[in-house]
């Protein structure tokens, strides 16, 4: 009889949860060991909200960048989860776009479904320092260190799955003058309360997700004005009174923003909103992911299995730009578990099938041109990931309503928010928030589940 396969599980965020999840599920006779390593106190990785920034209570870099009054940017009925749904939690219609409480609510309850505490597998307040993967017995050797006790401690396993996330690492570009600015500069991973700047003039370097929603909760909660500076093209929505777009910063002068079509002006405070690098410090150079942020990321197959060293024993969960979300997030992890068990059919190829598969992915991606080739891009990685394992997706439909929601958006960016949305899965069409997102200021659990139509 071979050995039992140990599985390291490092962050215990939705993918690493997720993967727990489908671990916890199989039978007995396939299921590996599983130790998950949590740097934090509790489960939820970035859906745990802190007033920390920089660095935590440890000393460690701060995970988390929620902020207060968060709501989810994008429909929650493309991100659901199909064997734990919105109606399986809430029990009765809710908005389409939920509160940053709501889904962290909505999550746990996921986690928390089955029969079996998951927490007994976690160690809680553990950062693990160093992955070594050994080619003569094909194994990794893992270095933690359990933050409370200040001991460190070294374990072997079979494979690892990395699932920390990519939003946790500030891309902080210099500008000049910077240095003089007299006002707050902060990274959009540190911004925490949109009340903080009432009444101030606020520059937003960026033209992304953070960006618009930043811009956004300032005006809503009393900012005199936003600028978004942009580098390569404008969000171009139609702004409410209060947000302006103009050409990337070129410079500071003490309180003052020079732009690059010659224009300029005056700003409180600054937050960068200019994205994330990827930091995975504690594996070694050749199992490290190295890559620009993108929908397929090189040297993965099906995205998810490292093939650039570790013998096809290592995996990525949840690294690529995001439309999908959870329930890609399951997907991902579902095939990781599955291969990692050996119960894929068609599963191990060859790696060379596997570099042609991976390649073919890349290829693809390098000629997409624009937003909605994104989200039809990843809906087929999605359909292709969900076919092998046999999970049940509507990749399609979940695609339909992405595009929905672009358009939504292109339409009045201040209240996409207030559609409603169709679950793929229970086929219960959402309610709007009575007044309407920009109006309601309560985003508790209880209120908006409440507070609609």
């Amino acid at each position: 009889m071979s050995e039992r396969k140990r599985v390291c599980i490092i962050g215990a965020g939705p993918c690493g949860m997720a993967a727990l999840c489908h671990f916890s599920q199989a039978a007995s006779d396939v299921r590996p060991e599983v130790v998950c390593y949590e740097k934090q106190a509790t489960w939820g990785g970035l859906w745990n909200f802190t007033w920390l920034t920089g660095t935590d209570e440890f000393g460690e870099p701060c995970h988390g960048g929620q902020y207060k009054h968060m709501w989810s940017n994008g429909p929650k009925e493309c991100h659901e989860i199909p064997d734990y749904t919105f109606d399986d939690h809430f029990r009765c219609p809710v908005p389409s776009f939920l509160p940053r409480a709501a889904l962290r609510e909505y999550l746990e309850g996921r986690w928390t479904k089955g029969e079996e505490d998951l927490r007994k597998y976690i160690k809680f307040n553990t950062v693990v320092r160093n992955v070594v993967y050994n080619d003569a017995s094909q194994n990794f050797t893992v270095v933690s260190t359990d933050m409370k006790a200040g001991v460190s401690s070294t374990e072997v396993f079979s494979h690892v799955i990395v699932a920390v996330g990519i939003f946790n690492a500030p891309n902080k570009p210099p500008f000049d003058g910077i240095e003089k600015f007299e006002g707050r500069i902060m990274h959009s991973h540190d911004f925490r309360d949109a009340k903080e700047f009432k009444g101030q003039r606020v520059l937003a370097v960026g033209a992304g997700y953070s960006a618009e929603d930043i811009a956004l909760q300032c005006i809503k909660f009393g900012a005199k004005s936003v600028i978004c500076t942009w580098r390569t093209k404008p969000m171009g929505f139609k702004w409410p009174k209060g947000i302006e777009e103009r050409p990337l910063l070129q410079r500071l002068d003490c309180e003052t923003a020079y732009f690059k079509d010659g224009s300029s002006a005056k700003v409180d405070a600054i937050i960068l909103c200019t994205g994330y690098l990827y930091a995975f410090p504690f594996l070694e150079d050749r199992l490290r992911l190295q890559s620009r942020l993108t929908y397929y990321p090189d040297n993965l197959y099906k995205a998810t299995l490292w093939l650039g060293g570790g013998g096809r024993r290592l995996f990525y969960l949840g690294v690529q730009n995001q439309y999908f979300s959870y329930s890609m997030f399951e997907n991902e992890a579902l095939w990781a578990c599955r291969y990692i068990m050996g119960t894929i059919p068609g599963e191990p190829k060859s790696e060379a099938e596997m570099r042609m598969d991976a390649d073919k992915w890349v290829k693809r991606r390098q000629g997409l041109k624009g937003y909605h080739d994104e989200v039809d891009f990843q809906a087929d990685f999605v359909a292709d990931l969900s076919g092998a394992v046999g999970y049940k997706m509507e990749a399609k439909k979940i695609a339909d309503m992405f595009h929905k929601w672009l358009n939504d958006k292109d339409a009045d960016v201040a209240s996409y928010r207030d559609q409603s949305f169709q679950s793929p899965f229970t086929g219960t069409v959402s309610r709007p928030l009575k007044s309407g997102w920009w109006r309601t200021f309560d985003d508790s659990t209880e209120s908006v589940v409440k507070n609609y139509d």
